[in-house]
């Protein structure tokens, strides 16, 4: 129990599995609509980070993003396909960290599913761009931070337990088991 559970007096800590697991990574990372993509996330070492926006997240948890052939990113997971997901969907609430594997293909069919029009800005050629990959990214855990009610209500809580001078803290938060 982190220091500041000590001094909680509501309930904070909450894991979620399966379903139930799914659902917060949906929700937690609509509310972000994009994240930090990390790879060579080696003990010790610094890894690679750049901001991505899944296409689609299906209905397992699992991120479906396009990417180029010939991008740093593609070839980091080539050597290493463990990758981890960072997601912050506002200053104060919905944090999310996704730790697992990401593979890469060139399935023609889930490229024309996922494609939008904007996405010529890197793929000049469009669609049939030659450079397009699919990267599934199939999360195995992680850690999410929450609101309980919301910022509105978090914020007050925070406001009167100054006042009071206690912990008064609508968060919740906990592992993310898939």
């Amino acid at each position: 129990m982190n220091s500041i559970d000590k001094n909680q007096r509501e309930d904070n800590y909450e894991n979620v599995t399966g379903s139930e697991a799914v659902s917060k990574i949906k929700e937690l990372a609509g509310k972000a609509k994009s994240c930090f993509f990390c790879t060579k996330i080696r003990s010790g070492e610094s890894f690679s980070t750049r901001p991505m926006a899944a296409e689609e997240i299906d209905d397992n948890g699992n991120f479906w993003f396009l990417s180029p052939s010939d991008s740093n990113k593609n070839i980091d997971i080539q050597q290493d396909p463990s990758v981890q997901l960072l997601f912050q969907g506002s200053a104060h609430s919905d944090f999310m960290s996704l730790y697992g594997k990401a593979t890469i293909s060139t399935d023609r069919a889930k490229i024309e599913k996922l494609w939008d029009p904007m996405m010529k800005t890197w793929f000049t050629e469009g669609k049939d761009d030659p450079r397009i990959t699919v990267i599934k990214f199939t999360p195995s855990e992680g850690y999410y931070w929450d609101t309980k009610h919301g910022e509105a209500v978090a914020f007050l809580k925070m406001a009167i337990g100054a006042i009071k001078g206690e912990t008064m803290d609508d968060s919740i938060q906990g592992n993310i088991k898939l």
